[in-house]
């Protein structure tokens, strides 16, 4: 991997980081310090999906369709729960990132201390909701009977790795606020290869079926955990981990909740109309939803990487308000969102050229395949929409607006869609229909938060010259 940073030039010698070891996000140039960010964080983003993708694959090929569709019917229900929580630590970040662009190292240490303390608490409370309502659930969302017992077994043992999953993605958001996104993708490495060779011991070895790939998940997801932990506590600046002091500062929480729960209850949301979509496409078997299984892990990789761009704006963003530096939220802003739009045109461009290499990467059944790529050619066409949508809410919320975007994205990504359900496609009740509501939300979401953004942006110009 190390191979791979300096094939880029950007990662020899710390060339942009500050007296304090961290990355200088409020000085340019700004497009060389972005892709010092975004790429790590891109392939970070990549080998996580590798849990997921494995997990498919592993299943797809060695288990059987009923197997794949029950992994599969669970990842927006798994979206729901978990991203409530996971929203919190995008707050963390932007808060930490905000305090080290203001220089205050005592609002640092109080920051990363009470977000260890909410990881802790939120693992343990998604974890025991999720192990006793994960039947119930699926059966409310017309889960299949012959997959509904597979998947309620996958989603039980999956939310005993709660706690350690939460407490990666705190302390990765911390990690990164630093400027330091190179260390999370190395943890993210060698967890995923342990998860792939977990999988293909439990599944093909053991014939332990889905149960074997959960396994495999929380395991890795564990030792994420623990090495992102000793990360923390062996940092050489004011985000260091201090064991004894982890407890939750009240200013640090209001601060956290302000701008990561808008953020979760947004994600949760937007879960919840992916959900409903979900539930429809029950409706048409385990085929289908073995095939959307199969397309999903590929237009996975696009958002992955755009939503690493996403991450980078928001956190540059953060940097530049605790700086006061407001002349370079714009300039942060294009420049993010073009390197999205490149990203996703490229990636969609190959989706649409290989559409059938790409499924069987999952599975191997012919009606499998067909069924995936009616949602692959929808999604790969329109992904670009999806990007830039993305990258203009997570700007926002690193400006500190977070109600704003979460209104947006309610009313417009998840109430399109919602609406799409009752009206458009009743009219023609086929998959590609359905998968026409992903787009049009974006669309719409899209421009909103572009103009709250011009608007936001006016507002703190004008503010900070009178």
């Amino acid at each position: 991997m190390r191979i791979v940073y300096n094939t880029f030039g950007l990662f020899s010698g710390g060339v942009f980081m500050n007296k304090r070891g961290m990355l200088d996000m409020t000085t340019g140039p700004f497009f060389k310090k972005i892709l010092i960010f975004s790429i790590p964080l891109m392939l970070t983003g990549v080998l996580q999906l590798i849990y997921n993708a494995a997990d498919v694959m592993v299943v797809g090929r060695f288990a059987g369709s009923d197997s794949l569709a029950a992994v599969g019917s669970t990842s927006s229900l798994v979206n729901l729960i978990v991203n409530l929580f996971v929203g919190l630590s995008t707050g963390s970040g932007v808060v930490t990132a905000r305090n080290i662009g203001a220089n205050s190292n005592d609002k640092i240490h109080k920051s990363v201390h009470t977000a260890m303390a909410i990881s802790v608490a939120s693992g343990f409370t998604v974890g025991i909701f999720g192990f006793f309502m994960s039947g119930k659930l699926l059966e409310l969302m017309g889960t299949p009977e012959n997959v509904l017992p597979l998947a309620t077994l996958y989603l039980k043992i999956y939310f005993l790795g709660a706690p350690g999953s939460l407490v990666y993605n705190f302390g990765a958001s911390i990690v990164r606020a630093t400027g330091d996104t190179k260390r999370p993708l190395f943890i993210l490495g060698f967890t995923g290869l342990v998860n792939v060779f977990l999988n293909v011991i439990l599944v093909v070895g053991f014939h332990f079926d889905v149960a074997g790939v959960a396994i495999a998940t929380i395991v890795a997801q564990y030792i994420s955990a623990i090495f992102i932990v000793i990360r923390l506590a062996n940092i050489e600046n004011a985000c260091r981990l201090n064991f004894k002091k982890v407890r939750i500062y009240k200013e640090e929480l209001k601060e956290i909740i302000r701008i990561g729960l808008p953020a979760g209850f947004q994600s949760s949301l937007f879960s919840f109309s992916n959900v409903l979509i979900q539930s429809t496409i029950n409706t048409f078997g385990s085929v289908a939803i073995a095939g959307n299984t199969a397309a999903q892990n590929a237009d996975a990789i696009i958002y992955t990487c755009t939503n690493a761009v996403s991450q980078t704006a928001m956190t540059f963003s953060s940097q530049n308000i605790g700086a006061k530096k407001y002349e370079n939220l714009r300039k942060v802003y294009f420049m993010c969102m073009g390197f999205a739009l490149i990203i996703s045109v490229c990636f969609g461009a190959i989706g649409l050229l290989f559409p059938e290499q790409i499924i069987g990467i999952f599975t191997t059944e012919p009606e499998v395949i067909e069924m995936g790529k009616q949602r692959l050619y929808i999604m790969m066409t329109t992904y670009f929409i999806c990007s830039i949508m993305d990258v203009s809410g997570c700007q926002i919320r690193g400006m500190g607006k977070s109600i704003e975007p979460m209104i947006i994205t309610l009313l417009g990504a998840c109430g399109i869609r919602v609406l799409w359900l009752y009206t458009g496609y009743p009219l023609r009740q086929e998959l590609w229909n359905l998968y026409l509501s992903y787009p049009l939300s974006w669309g719409i979401t899209f421009i909103a938060l572009f103009i709250c953004f011009i608007v936001f942006e006016r507002r703190i110009k004008k503010h900070s010259a009178s």
